[in-house]
C-alpha cells in the first residue's frame, strides 16, 4: 500500500499487507489513542509480531505501507503525519523548520519554487554525530531513480520537478554498482533540487502543483547521509549499515527473520515534534503466523504488543467487532484494496488478457459481494467499482460491469474463447484475507468457464520477486495478481493512483506500480491535463474521465475501499492509527507499567 503508498502503497483486513499508501477514524478503538490511561510511560521494549518483512531498508526506495511503519522509527522526512487525532492525514513539518507559503516566502508567486529551510540540530547518528544538511536532502532526491531499485512511485514527480527526468534517464545507463551510481550523483546536476547553503533546500516544479507539500511526505525525498553511497540502493548490505536521524537505529535486521531497533544515542527530543519515542527498544518477529499473531495479542502474551505487516483475519472480525472490544480500530484508507490486476502482457492463452473483450469479460465474471464477503462483509470492505475511493478528488460513482456470468461467456465466444481459458492467479499464501480472495475469485471464474490455478507466494516475494519484475509478467508466470493501492498523499490525489499506476511505460516497474503493463496514450493525455488544472473543480472532471477510461479498458477489477483492521495488545497506550501506515504508530505509544515486554 504504498503503494502507496501509499503510498502507501498497506493491508486492509489481513489481505494486502504491502500497499504503498488513508482517512482516519475507527470502529471499536480510539482514534486518539485506544487504551491510554493515566500518563505516559517511558521505557520498556515494545514487540510486533509479523509474518514478512519490509520492502526495502532503505528509505529513497521503499514504497510499501510496513516499510513506512518501519522508517517512522528511524528515519525523517521533510513533511509527514502526526500522531494526533484528527489530523493524521494532514502533513506537518518534521525535518523542515515550517510549512512553505507564499506569505513566508517559501512558495513563489507563479507557484512553481518550493524554499525549504531545515530544523537546526537535527543529526545523523554517525561518529561524531553530524548535521543532516540540505546536501543531504538532493543526495535522497537522486537517488530515488537509481538503475537498481528505482522508488516505485517516481511517475508522480518526474516531470513535475525541472529536469528530473533527464536525470533519470541519464541515471539508467550507468552501470549497476555503487561506484558508478556515486559518481553519477556526485557528478550530474538536478535543476529542480538545490542546496542553497546547509539548511536550504529549494526545488524549481515545471507548472504549479498546490499538493507539492503534501507530495514531500513521501520517504522518497528524505535525506541520505553519504555513507549510504557505498552500497547499492535497496540492498540488504545497506539496510544492515543504515545511517538513523530518527529516535532510534536499526541494530540489526535479519530479513523475513526479526528486526532490533534500539534508542539512537544522537537524536535530540526538542528538534522533533513528531515521535515521542517512549519506549527504549522495539523487537519485531517476522516469523509469525497471523492467526498466531491475533492469538497472542488477546490472550496478552508478554512479548506479543503490537502487529506488524498483517491484520485481524476476516474471520475474527466479527466476534471482535460485536463485542466492541477497545483494541480494535477500523480505520479509514482511501484505497482501492485489494484489486485484481490483469496481466496484459501475460502469452499465455495466446496473449488472451491484451484483448480488452476477454479482459471486460473477467469484469463480468468476477462477483465482488463474493470476494467482499470473505474479507469481512460490506460494513468493513464497502464495494468500489471505478479507480478512485470517494474520499478523493473526482471519485464518482459508476459500475459499468455488473456482475453477469452469461455476459462474460458471449464476450469471451466472441473474442475467440468459446471454451474459455486458464489462467494463473498471484496471490499471498500467508494471509487469510488474500488465500480466501483468491479461492472465491477462483470458483467465481470457474462458472464462466475460466480455470484458475494458484500461484501462491511468500509476502516477503509478492511485489519484489513478482511484481515489480516485469520480465515475469511478460514471461506469464501469472495472469491475475491481487494487489492494493492507497494515495501516496491525501485529498487532492487523484495522480498518485493514476500516474502509478495506468500511466504507461513511464509507471512500469520497477519505477512504477503498473504491474499488468497497460499503456493508452488517451488515458495518459487526460492525466497530463487533469494534473495541471487550473482549479480542483477542474481537475476533479478529467480525473472522472480518467476513471472511466481505465475502467472501459477493463485493466483491473477494484473491489473494494475498505476499513483497514489493526488490533493491539491491552498494556499498549496511544495507539494512533496512522493511514499511510495502515497501522498503529509504533514511534508514538507506550507501555502500561509493569508490562514493559518480555
Amino acid at each position: 500500500m504504498r503503494h502507496a503508498r501509499a503510498r502507501w502503497a498497506a493491508a486492509v483486513i489481513g489481505v494486502a499487507g504491502l500497499l504503498a499508501l488513508a482517512g482516519c477514524g475507527g470502529n471499536g478503538g480510539s482514534a486518539a489513542g485506544s487504551n491510554s490511561t493515566g500518563e505516559a510511560v517511558t521505557g520498556g521494549t515494545l514487540n510486533m509480531l509479523g509474518a514478512g518483512d519490509v520492502d526495502y531498508m532503505d528509505p529513497n526506495v521503499s514504497y510499501y505501507s510496513v516499510g513506512y511503519l518501519n522508517l517512522r522509527l528511524w528515519s525523517r522526512q521533510l513533511f509527514t503525519y502526526p500522531a494526533e487525532d484528527g489530523k493524521t492525514t494532514t502533513a506537518v513539518p518534521d525535518l523542515a523548520k515550517d510549512m512553505p507559503t507564499q506569505d513566508n516566502g517559501g512558495i513563489s508567486s507563479d507557484g512553481k519554487t518550493y524554499t525549504i529551510t531545515l530544523r537546526d540540530g537535527v543529526n545523523w547518528n554517525t561518529s561524531p554525530a553530524r548535521a543532516v544538511t540540505a546536501a543531504d536532502v538532493v543526495r535522497g532526491v537522486k537517488r530515488t531513480c537509481n538503475p537498481v531499485q528505482p522508488f516505485g512511485g517516481t511517475p508522480d514527480f518526474a516531470d513535475l520537478i525541472v529536469g528530473y527526468q533527464d536525470f533519470c534517464d541519464g541515471f539508467a545507463q550507468v552501470p549497476q554498482d555503487a561506484k558508478s551510481i556515486a559518481n553519477y550523483i556526485d557528478a550530474t546536476d538536478l535543476p529542480g533540487v538545490t542546496a542553497t547553503d546547509d539548511t536550504t533546500v529549494t526545488f524549481t516544479l515545471t507548472h504549479p502543483a498546490t499538493y507539492f507539500v503534501d507530495m514531500l511526505t513521501l520517504p522518497a525525498f528524505s535525506p541520505a547521509p553519504e555513507e549510504v553511497m557505498a552500497y547499492l540502493p535497496g540492498s540488504t548490505e545497506l539496510g544492515q549499515h543504515e545511517i538513523s536521524d530518527g529516535p532510534y537505529q536499526v541494530e540489526s535486521w535479519e530479513p523475513t527473520k526479526s528486526i532490533t531497533y534500539t534508542r539512537n544515542p544522537s537524536w535530540d527530543s526538542s528538534t522533533d515534534p513528531i515521535r515521542k519515542a517512549y519506549v527504549d527498544k522495539i523487537v519485531v518477529d517476522e516469523t509469525v503466523s497471523q492467526d498466531s499473531i491475533q492469538q497472542q495479542l488477546q490472550t496478552g502474551t508478554p512479548s506479543a504488543d503490537m502487529q506488524f505487516d498483517v491484520q485481524v483475519p476476516p474471520s475474527q472480525l466479527a466476534g471482535l467487532m460485536s463485542a466492541d472490544d477497545p483494541n480494535l480500530n477500523l480505520g479509514d484508507t482511501s484505497s482501492t484494496n485489494p484489486y485484481i490486476v490483469f496481466n496484459t502482457a501475460s502469452p499465455n492463452n495466446a496473449s488472451a488478457l491484451s484483448k480488452p473483450q476477454v479482459r471486460q469479460a473477467l469484469e463480468y465474471a468476477l462477483n465482488r459481494d463474493d470476494i467482499i464477503q470473505v474479507l469481512g462483509g460490506p460494513k468493513v470492505t464497502p464495494p468500489l467499482t471505478h479507480v478512485l475511493p470517494k474520499e478523493v478528488n473526482g471519485s464518482k460513482d459508476s459500475d459499468l460491469y455488473p456482475y453477469d456470468v452469461d455476459k462474460a461467456k458471449q464476450l469471451l465466444a466472441d473474442a475467440g474463447y468459446p471454451d474459455g481459458l486458464t489462467l494463473k492467479f498471484l496471490y499471498r499464501n500467508a494471509s487469510e484475507g488474500s488465500s480466501k480472495a483468491f479461492q472465491t475469485a477462483q470458483q467465481d471464474l470457474q462458472k464462466a468457464g475460466i480455470t484458475v490455478t494458484g500461484v501462491p507466494s511468500p509476502n516477503a516475494d509478492f511485489y519484489t520477486k513478482y511484481l515489480q519484475v516485469p520480465s515475469v509478467a511478460q514471461a506469464g508466470t501469472w495472469d491475475l495478481a491481487l494487489a492494493g493501492w492507497g494515495p501516496d498523499w491525501y485529498g487532492d490525489a487523484a495522480l498518485s493512483f493514476f500516474k502509478p499506476l495506468f500511466s504507461g511505460p513511464p509507471s512500469f516497474p520497477p519505477a512504477g506500480s503498473n504491474f499488468g503493463l497497460y499503456e493508452n496514450p488517451d488515458l495518459d493525455s487526460l492525466i497530463q491535463q487533469a494534473s495541471q488544472a487550473a482549479t480542483k473543480d477542474d481537475a476533479a472532471k478529467l480525473w472522472d474521465q480518467a476513471d472511466q477510461q481505465v475502467m472501459k479498458d477493463a485493466v483491473f477489477f477494484p473491489i473494494t475501499d475498505p476499513l483497514n483492521a489493526n488490533y493491539h495488545a491491552s498494556q499498549v497506550n496511544n495507539a494512533v492509527y496512522i493511514p499511510a501506515f495502515q497501522n498503529f504508530d509504533p514511534a508514538n505509544v507506550w507501555l502500561t507499567k509493569g508490562e514493559q515486554g518480555g
